[in-house]
């Protein structure tokens, strides 16, 4: 039966579903939108997939698994932090031109660059250039003394003239840190360290850090042959009172790093509202929307259509004020957010609606790891971070065990490959909902519209447009069924969700239904 199943078509498979009305003898083109609108997979490897049996998943790990990948429709993928470090998450580097040891080698990454290359999969790979680890040789030598040369490779102050901000408490949006400064022990001169204490702020004032900030980029590009960096806390370069200092770096950062690929793609973790994110944008052409996150969220919790629709225009309209030339990365969940199913009540039909809404709406699309399989995980953060489910306990060969897993687990998430063999699975619904994006251009790329037309309050109505085609997009997010006017000239059932149909001139929209609708 499972090989039957893995047989499908795409389109058999989707007939099976009654998830959409496209005709399936009609041939639809499959594009690669990236990176202005493609799709990102994040992937952490300590929890992906162990090829040599220590429990931790490694980089063999994932060129075993590049196919998983290519199945479920992505384009790219974003790693997770994989240089030496000290901690699990490896958000602290030690050798920024080396991979950590429990991962592999460098010729290890080099296979599966290539591997992923053939499947033209872009790689991505997670660069934390705000600080390093505490154990990291420049901090160690800068803590020798004020004369040392690497001493202004970080940030330092007099104990005396900081006391206030020792003794203050900040909370702010990315970071629950309460104390900004640290004391390494050695005399009365203090580090600044924004996340921790072993993560201490490299000095970007001084331009020797700069040069080996840039030459660390050149490394990855050239010798290694990556596609790009995801830029970790890239708000915390300066102080959010020197913000355009921190701007003027990361458009001397893209200069720098196009020199050496002039496509060379650049998202930025900046966690703020769009007035303090849209700066960015000139340095850093892709910039995470963290707002569509957690407007999603609120939609269904209000049962408010039409709050993320209008966010997203919104967004969109801010951000083309300051560039033309900017990627929307669009998430609905990462590794620092609990997992998206929890988040919505552990509700099958709100998941399927969601990511039916991401891959709908305009932007450059991020899925985390296990999401395609509805996992689960609440904070800390290393719950949220678990071992993927590949198959049923006694068969998963590679299934990492680095964590025993408290959320997702055999009892609670059925395994990718039982997963495969049901059509009305969580992964099957991403594969149909990614082509779905993948053969319809306006979808992809196209503009957002909104209605004039006042629909009830849990619909969310939009229309996406390019030159060749014009779509039209509903959802109902509320728990109960609504009847609304189909739209003049919109008579062709693209694609439905969980019943929603066109019933003479009238659209039915079942509770967290879902209808794309063409000319």
């Amino acid at each position: 039966m499972r090989n039957l199943l893995r047989s499908f078509t795409y389109c058999t498979l989707v007939l099976l579903t009654a998830s959409c009305m496209q005709d399936a003898n009609e041939e639809l083109e499959v594009k690669n939108y990236w990176p202005e609108a493609g799709i990102t997979y994040e992937i952490f490897i300590q929890s992906f997939y162990d090829t040599d049996g220590d429990g931790i998943g490694d980089i063999n790990g994932v060129t075993k698994k590049l196919d998983h990948v290519q199945e479920l429709g992505a384009n790219a993928i974003w790693f997770m932090p994989l240089m030496p470090s000290p901690s699990y998450h490896k958000y602290d580097v030690t050798d920024y031109k080396a991979i950590h040891p429990d991962y592999g080698t460098m010729d290890d990454f080099k296979q599966m660059l290539d591997e992923a290359h053939k499947r033209d999969i872009k790689v991505v790979i997670d660069m934390i250039i705000n600080h390093t680890s505490d154990e990291h040789p420049w901090f160690q030598e800068a803590k020798k003394g004020r004369d040392n040369p690497y001493r202004d490779y970080y940030v330092w102050a007099q104990y005396d003239t900081i006391q206030d901000y020792l003794d203050k408490k900040v909370v702010t949006l990315d970071s629950d840190n309460i104390r900004q400064w640290h004391d390494p022990g050695q005399g009365d001169d203090y580090y600044y360290g924004f996340f921790t204490g072993d993560m201490p702020d490299l000095n970007f004032d001084n331009p020797k850090v700069r040069e080996e900030i840039y030459e660390i980029g050149r490394y990855w590009l050239a010798e290694v042959g990556v596609d790009g960096f995801r830029l970790d806390a890239a708000k915390h370069i300066y102080p959010d009172d020197r913000a355009a200092d921190s701007h003027e770096f990361w458009e001397e950062f893209r200069a720098e790093m196009e020199k050496v690929k002039p496509d060379v793609y650049l998202v930025g973790e900046v966690y703020d509202m769009k007035e303090v994110v849209a700066p960015y944008l000139t340095g850093l052409r892709a910039l995470f929307n963290f707002d569509f996150h957690y407007t999603l969220l609120e939609a269904y919790k209000k049962e408010d259509g039409m709050l993320l629709a209008k966010k997203q225009h919104d967004i969109l309209a801010f951000y083309n004020g300051i560039t033309d030339d900017f990627i929307d990365a669009t998430i609905s969940s990462n590794h620092d957010q609990p997992r998206l199913l929890n988040e919505l009540g552990k509700s099958k039909d709100k998941l399927k609606q969601a990511i039916a809404i991401l891959m709908t709406m305009p932007g450059a699309p991020y899925i985390y790891y296990g999401e395609e399989i509805g996992m689960l995980g609440k904070k800390p953060d290393p719950n949220i971070r678990e071992p993927f489910l590949w198959d049923v306990a006694e068969q998963d060969e590679g299934r990492t065990k680095w964590i025993t897993p408290a959320f997702s687990t055999d009892n609670t998430v059925t395994p990718l490959a039982i997963q495969k063999e049901d059509a009305d699975s969580y992964f099957n619904h991403y594969k149909r909902v990614i082509q779905l994006r993948n053969t319809h251009p306006a979808l992809a790329i196209g503009s957002l519209e909104l209605p004039a037309e006042k629909y009830p309050k849990a619909v969310m109505a939009y229309q996406r447009k390019t030159g060749e085609q014009e779509l039209y997009v509903f959802h109902n997010l509320g728990k109960k069924s609504v009847e609304i006017p189909l739209p003049q000239g919109f008579d062709r059932e693209v694609y439905h969700l969980k019943g929603a149909k066109v019933n003479g001139d009238k659209i039915k929209l079942p509770a967290f239904s879902s209808i794309v609708l063409g000319k």
